[in-house]
């Protein structure tokens, strides 16, 4: 095919797939949802080659769909079936083009892993705060376009927080190179955030410009046993009046989601002795070595003990005994992904109205649905919660998988009567089309749909992600 060739010229022999078995995993999703039936995987070495082959594909009127490390929960980097989508990987455009550590920036393409980034910045004496579970495998550029959070947004903020500038390949293959380092630049529209949190509907992240931190020089880590989420607000709110922003991660975890990692991950273990219904992981941190977060948490902890408002709490006394205690957060969607099928939510409301969201839906659902089980856990300190259920019983579950729309409909009208948003740092992408279109106030809808017409008057760049599409 002349259009095949054309590709083949631009990326070389390394960066062209059309072998079917090779292309398997590329027009797949990691959880096994998603299936597209793209015949060929474009994996472009540098900017110029990305340009060239968006450019083809606008001739040849060819949908592109942006792909990194291909770890999105939306279906947001897999290609429709029977559309004819080609995938642009960028795993490829993986370097490091600069450091400048007295203004505090990393530059990197968009295919350099998560991992990655944070090591250099390491190695230089800074942070990258953002971390998520799939950060060995997740890179910049899929993170960027999907605003991604993880567990330290409570102080550092999510992804469109941490990019100064952006370079970005337009749908018709121009350039727009905005790799600036400038926390200010009054001269006009802020043009990257276009970008960010877009799912690649409005052309392709090439590079960045992150913004780095001061180093920690010291953690806190606890894993705290409380009897309600209405609790872990409140010593949400208490530990930020001892410490300020030096609460860094304050994570929630049910028991339920607990049990799951601990019958499915190897080598993990109870932190308690007994179990609890809720739980919280609070990590605090500081760049002065000479503080005491260690002890800060510890007085906390006891008076917060001694009130009431906790019913234990296990302190981490080295390095690796926190390590351990994050292993048993960040291995939950392991577990999840080994235990099957559920019904997911990746929601947020207002911090206050967490309690509110879990009391009301979960008494709604065991209404409609006797014999659900809950696996909830996330992110309190930003209001972000993974809303998750299930049935134990195999046949009774794929019962109650089939009513995903009755349920979703629970849950998100629910999280809409109290301010919040359907997605919180997953996006939309092929899962929340219709959901967005029901939620979404329609001036905002409109708002959205009119830049993309704007830059992409063709629909070429990842159709039918976000928005639907007949093409």
């Amino acid at each position: 095919m002349p259009f095949i060739e054309d590709l083949a010229e631009i990326v070389g022999p390394a960066g062209l797939i059309t072998d079917p078995s090779d292309l398997a995993p590329y027009n797949t999703d990691w959880r096994g949802r998603y299936h597209g039936d793209a015949a060929v995987v474009v994996k472009p070495a540098s900017t110029a080659e990305v340009a060239a082959v968006v450019r083809a594909c606008h001739d040849h009127r060819i949908a592109v769909v942006p792909q990194g490390g291909n770890t999105s929960q939306c279906g947001a980097s897999i290609p429709r079936l029977g559309h004819g989508e080609i995938i642009l990987n960028l795993s490829r455009m993986n370097r490091i083009l600069a450091t400048d550590w007295d203004n505090d920036t990393l530059t990197c393409e968009a295919g350099t892993v998560l991992a990655t980034v944070q090591n250099v910045a390491r190695q230089g004496g800074h942070l990258f705060p953002l971390s998520i579970a799939s950060e060995g495998s997740a890179e910049i550029g899929g993170i960027i376009s999907t605003n991604a959070g993880g567990t330290a947004v409570l102080r550092y903020g999510n992804m469109r927080s941490l990019v100064l500038g952006l370079e970005v390949v337009l749908p018709d293959g121009q350039i727009w190179n905005g790799l600036r380092g400038l926390r200010k630049d009054n001269t006009g529209y802020d043009l990257k955030q276009w970008f960010i949190g877009a799912e690649g509907t409005l052309g392709i992240i090439t590079a960045a410009v992150l913004r780095l931190f001061s180093l920690p020089h010291v953690r806190a880590t606890a894993w705290v046993a409380l009897d309600s989420p209405r609790d872990a607000v409140a010593l949400l709110g208490y530990l930020k009046t001892r410490s300020g922003d030096r609460v860094t991660g304050f994570e929630l975890v049910s028991r339920s989601a607990l049990q799951m990692v601990l019958l499915h991950i190897p080598g993990s273990h109870d932190p308690l002795s007994q179990p609890s219904p809720w739980y919280v992981l609070v990590e605090m941190d500081d760049t002065d070595p000479g503080s005491d977060p260690h002890g800060v948490l510890e007085s906390s902890l006891a008076e917060a003990l001694r009130s009431g408002m906790i019913i234990d709490a296990a302190l981490a006394q080295s390095e690796a005994q926190a390590d351990t205690l994050w292993a048993l957060r960040e291995q939950i969607s392991e577990a999840q992904k080994l235990e099957g099928i559920s019904i997911k939510h990746d929601i947020s409301v207002p911090v206050s109205r967490i309690p509110d969201l879990i009391e009301e839906a979960t008494a709604r659902l065991e209404a409609q649905y006797p014999g659900i089980r809950l696996l909830c856990f996330g992110h309190v300190g930003d209001g972000n919660l993974h809303y998750n259920l299930s049935k134990p019983n195999l046949l009774d579950n794929a019962a109650f998988i089939e009513q995903t729309l009755a349920v979703n409909r629970i849950v998100h009208d629910t999280v809409d009567r109290l301010g919040g948003s359907i997605s919180a740092e997953h996006g939309i992408g092929q899962l929340k089309v219709d959901e967005l279109v029901r939620y979404k106030n329609p001036v905002e809808l409109e708002l959205m749909k009119r830049i993309k017409h704007t830059l992409d008057p063709l629909g070429l760049m990842n159709p039918g992600k976000i928005f639907r599409t007949t093409k």
